[in-house]
């Protein structure tokens, strides 16, 4: 395994996402395409329809693009929709990852419902899905400062408000709304800023499959993991078991064989899983660097785990057998537009968010798991973070 000091490697990162931002193209992300940008597009109404969402998290706005998807994988704006909220910046301002987190925009398919952060006003968005056409239904608080991440589990959802202590708050589906659950917030114990700095910042909060346990990684702020226990009644146990990372500074997660968690940790540019025991507790962690720098996003596809390492301009991609080893499939799997950050997969079809450069980087999977670029979606502004796909 190749190691990095932590504070040099973030520095590096740090350095060029802050002197990597290039113009932004033309403004076809803010084009209405099929809609007219206040949520009142036109669009198809097929509800089977393959469309990839793109949070375009702008001070001045937020708003979400909708993307038709064609067969070739290639994406086609198909409207833009307010979200009635803020995009938010974490500081120092970087261009790349303004919100420094995995999961900031959700797709809830039982219920055609997608879910967006709101990070410079402090709340959460929630629109109805019909084809390639969003409905504004909602904007509830957050339940603390600059939400960041959003983690699903059937109607239960929770919020990771990665501002101030770290608050997570929960809530109930009802229909396309948000209800928020009383008594459920919960502080991770953070000393942050409003808003965030991006290595101190939480990174992921998510459930685990089963929906007995909500997970939240904290970055540099103690490389730790957090496991809640999740009720009956949806509120989470009073303190979470703190876990410390294998290697240093755990960012976002995804699940893999038997439910093991598999963490992206950035310090070494590490995949490492882990067993979750009953309690809360991660045990017998195995870990594999990609040899790269800053390995953040973490995406399970079709048997295949994909990252995104920020500051190396690329993706990578690993395999993880059935004792939960990781191990290395192709270092650089697919070289991508400046400082790749959130990645999002429909069918066989891979999509990297560029946050410096604000384009979304196309790609088919093949068989074998290699990536084969197919062209890149531009125009967007500069700090877009945020991909989900039906």
């Amino acid at each position: 395994m190749r190691k990095r000091p932590v504070l040099a490697l973030f520095a590096a990162a740090a350095a060029l996402l802050l002197v990597g931002a290039q113009p932004a193209l033309a403004n076809k992300g803010h084009g209405h395409g099929h809609g007219n940008g206040n949520g009142n597009g036109n669009g198809h109404g097929n509800g089977s329809m393959p469309v990839v969402f793109v949070q375009l998290n702008q001070p001045s706005g937020n708003a979400i693009a909708v993307y038709d998807r064609a067969g070739n994988g290639q994406l086609t704006l198909a409207g833009t929709y307010p979200t009635g909220g803020l995009g938010g910046t974490a500081s120092p301002g970087t261009e790349s990852d303004r919100l420094a987190s995995q999961g900031s925009l959700a797709y809830v398919a039982h219920g055609h419902t997608l879910i967006a952060v709101n990070a410079g006003s402090d709340t959460v968005s929630t629109f109805k899905v019909k084809g390639d056409t969003l409905q504004l239904k909602g904007v509830v608080a957050s339940g603390g400062q600059f939400p960041a991440s959003i983690a699903v589990h059937h109607k239960l959802v929770y919020v990771l408000n990665s501002g101030g202590t770290g608050i997570v708050q929960g809530f109930r589906l009802h229909g396309h709304r948000l209800v928020a659950i009383p008594g459920s917030a919960r502080s991770l114990g953070l000393a942050n800023g409003d808003p965030p700095d991006f290595l101190t910042a939480p990174g992921q909060v998510g459930f685990t499959p089963d929906g007995r346990k909500l997970i939240v990684t904290t970055k540099v702020s103690g490389s730790n993991i957090d496991v809640f226990q999740v009720g009956h009644d949806g509120r989470l146990s009073a303190t979470p078991v703190v876990n410390p990372s294998a290697t240093p500074v755990p960012f976002a997660f995804t699940f893999g064989p038997l439910g093991r968690l598999v963490s992206g940790e950035a310090g070494t540019s590490s995949v490492t899983t882990y067993r979750i025991d009953p309690s809360g507790t991660l045990s017998d962690p195995k870990s594999q660097s990609d040899g790269q720098m800053a390995l953040c996003w973490i995406l399970r596809v079709h048997g295949f785990y994909y990252v995104s390492n920020t500051a190396s301009n690329n993706l990578s991609s690993f395999t993880i057998d059935s004792t939960g080893q990781p191990t290395l499939l192709n270092a650089v799997a697919a070289t991508t537009n400046p400082g790749p950050i959130d990645l999002a997969a429909s069918g066989h079809f891979l999509y990297a968010e560029t946050g410096s450069t604000a384009t979304v980087d196309e790609f088919q999977i093949m068989s074998d798991g290699s990536l084969v670029p197919i062209g890149s979606v531009t125009g967007l502004p500069p700090g877009i973070e945020g991909i989900a796909a039906k």
